[in-house]
């Protein structure tokens, strides 16, 4: 029996002009999704934040609808790309457009940090400005696969108003479950009990998490001097 023909891993396979600045810019931006996606879990795990897996989630259910559309409509990539499988609608246009409009929304409308003794939370201002960013950073993307020529004008338009509609419609969802009292009762399970999950990132900034705890630690040592040089800290 022959040997079958090897096959290729090709999730981070991306192909460029290497003499072209622009497009060799435009791979790494190829790469954004599968960094957003260590990202969201690595979050998950430090934080336990319902709010972040919720997000995570959508951005999934996001990815399947697209798998779904893909073989649904059948449409071929660009002639001048050799890439595997459909073109519409842009997968990484998707991706990134439900990631900076979910983002976005929940730091405008439902994120309301509160103001604590060891730190200033994020303003109005603040957030916006970091909504802009995210939405910047999407847009790089979604022109990248153009220039790519792994899809279509068309493709990406697509992808990213597929991805801005499921966006408004997972938040409009995830909306529902808070106010139903949904979230509330699923973080008194038993499994978000056993894998510490809360709640607390939408009424502080995930930065200040334990951040009074650690001033409080901090300022008690210089009080007693544990922390001066020879000296062992407890």
């Amino acid at each position: 029996m022959d040997d079958p023909a090897l096959a290729s891993l090709s999730l981070t396979h991306v192909r460029y002009n290497p003499n072209d600045p622009i497009s060799y810019a435009s791979a790494w931006l190829a790469l954004v999704p599968q960094g957003l996606c260590v990202v969201y879990v690595s979050l998950i795990w430090a934080s336990r934040e319902v709010e972040i897996f919720l997000m995570f989630a959508g951005q999934m259910a996001c990815e399947a609808l697209n798998f779904g559309l893909k073989r649904l409509i059948r449409e071929e990539r660009p002639h001048q790309m050799h890439g595997k499988g459909y073109g519409m609608p842009s997968s990484h246009s998707q991706f990134v457009t439900f990631f900076s409009l979910s983002l976005s929304l929940w730091l405008l409308f439902r994120h309301v940090p509160t103001s604590s003794t060891s730190y200033s939370p994020s303003t109005f201002s603040e957030r916006l400005l970091l909504s802009l960013l995210a939405c910047v950073g999407a847009s790089a993307v979604a022109a990248s696969r153009v220039y790519l020529n792994y899809h279509t004008p068309k493709q990406v338009l697509v992808g990213v108003a597929a991805g801005a509609i499921f966006a408004v419609v997972w938040f409009m969802f995830t909306t529902y479950l808070r106010r139903s009292g949904w979230i509330d009762w699923a973080l008194e399970t038993w499994i978000s009990r056993r894998f510490r999950f809360r709640d607390l990132i939408t009424t502080e900034d995930i930065q200040d998490a334990g951040w009074g705890r650690w001033e409080t630690r901090r300022k008690a040592k210089r009080t007693t001097g544990a922390n001066e040089p020879g000296k062992k800290s407890r």
